[in-house]
């Protein structure tokens, strides 16, 4: 049986996706083939050479030491799009609670004793707001997320612009026509009144959120974070919340930093956490750690390429460095022993690449070997 170690508590309907003839899941399960993980901080764990792939339950994968695993052959899978619609309504949230003042009237209420009616009435101005009607929003990064609160707040009458360098056909045809398409963050940040982002955090985009940023944004901005914390320089936000250029930020990743700071309001990490996400996410990395075990089939993986196609016969599965040579070595392996190939898939990210070799006849162990000893090639498994 394949073994599936579970670090997190995933939701019974992406475990249900497991064959229970086939596979055994569980928290304790010794020597695992697969692992499915939520949160859980995988950095200092040792892999047996029996794994196969990791399945993380959501999009961000900075848990995992991706680059480490993929020296090892090791897929690692996300769920993008999984959460989307659970991050894009607490985004929707956060931008009503950065217009208006609600955690601090809701805050200031409970603390009404007596003849909180008239206190109401006379208190109440100190925590009005603005609308969002009629406000440009600027939003970082179009794809699944992104794209939906573009979308949603165009519906809510904000005025939208949007900028995304690596934004996808698909994402693209999913937003409104409304949206308008930013030269660069430049444009963004010089026109909007609400500024959200949603992008991944990578070297390229640690702390965006800086000094330099805010110059270029208006006076009184607010800025919604629900991506990753990486994304800010919290000395240089804290700064400009502290001087006005920063209205309100809303983000969901608390720090002892900006916790308690007037105008930051921090969210408990609560962007996927709802029912649905949890189990969209479940279900989709099961199925795509199922699909890999059984077919070689890879989808969503975020250090090898996407290669899939229906099984049908025997099939050679690689897993390679992207050089010269790899490809001719491994056809000719193949046909020194007079098997005739019938497809072949082939794909590189970075400096990783992955091929598929379907055939009609069985594939010998010493032919998965022999394509083994190739130089680059990292693993081979004979599905």
């Amino acid at each position: 049986m394949t073994k599936v170690l579970l670090l997190n508590k995933i939701a019974k309907v992406g475990t249900d996706v497991f064959d229970k003839d086939k596979y055994e899941v569980g928290d304790d399960v010794e020597s695992p083939e697969l692992i499915m993980v939520r949160s859980a901080v995988m950095h200092e764990m040792e892999f047996g050479p029996e794994l196969l792939a990791i399945g993380r339950a959501g999009a961000g994968v900075n848990n995992i030491p991706v680059e480490k695993c993929g020296k090892e052959g090791i897929v690692v899978f996300n769920t993008p799009g999984a959460n989307a619609n659970g991050v894009k309504e607490l985004t929707i949230a956060a931008l009503l609670l950065a217009a208006r003042d609600i955690t601090g009237g809701v805050a200031w209420a409970q603390t009404l004793k007596e003849d909180a009616a008239k206190a109401v009435e006379k208190g109440k101005s100190k925590f009005a707001g603005i609308e969002l009607q009629g406000k440009t929003l600027g939003v970082i990064g179009l794809g699944a997320i992104g794209g939906m609160v573009a979308n949603a707040a165009h519906s809510l009458g904000m005025n939208v612009i949007g900028y995304d360098p690596f934004v996808t056909v698909e994402a693209a045809w999913r937003l409104s026509r409304s949206i308008k398409r930013a030269s660069g963050y430049d444009e963004v940040f010089a026109q909007s009144d609400f500024i959200t982002v949603h992008v991944p955090a990578t070297k390229d985009t640690k702390g965006m959120f800086c000094a330099a940023a805010f110059e270029g944004m208006k006076d009184g901005v607010m800025i919604i974070n629900l991506s990753r914390a990486d994304l800010i320089n919290e000395a240089d936000m804290i700064e400009a919340v502290s001087s006005g250029k920063v209205a309100k930020y809303v983000t969901d990743f608390p720090t002892d930093a900006i916790i308690g700071i007037d105008n930051i309001v921090t969210i408990p990490h609560l962007g996927a956490s709802t029912e649905e996400s949890e189990d969209n996410c479940a279900v989709m990395a099961a199925n795509e750690l199922v699909d890999y075990a059984e077919n070689g089939n890879i989808k969503n993986s975020v250090n090898f390429p996407n290669v899939s196609a229906p099984k049908d016969g025997s099939r050679l599965c690689i897993m390679h460095y992207n050089i010269p040579a790899v490809i001719s070595s491994v056809t000719t392996c193949f046909s020194e022993n007079g098997i005739n190939i019938e497809h072949m898939m082939n794909g590189s990210k970075g400096e990783l690449a992955y091929t598929i070799v379907d055939t009609l006849c069985e594939i010998s162990d010493s032919i998965a070997e022999k394509v083994k000893g190739i130089n680059g090639v990292i693993r081979v498994r004979n599905i």
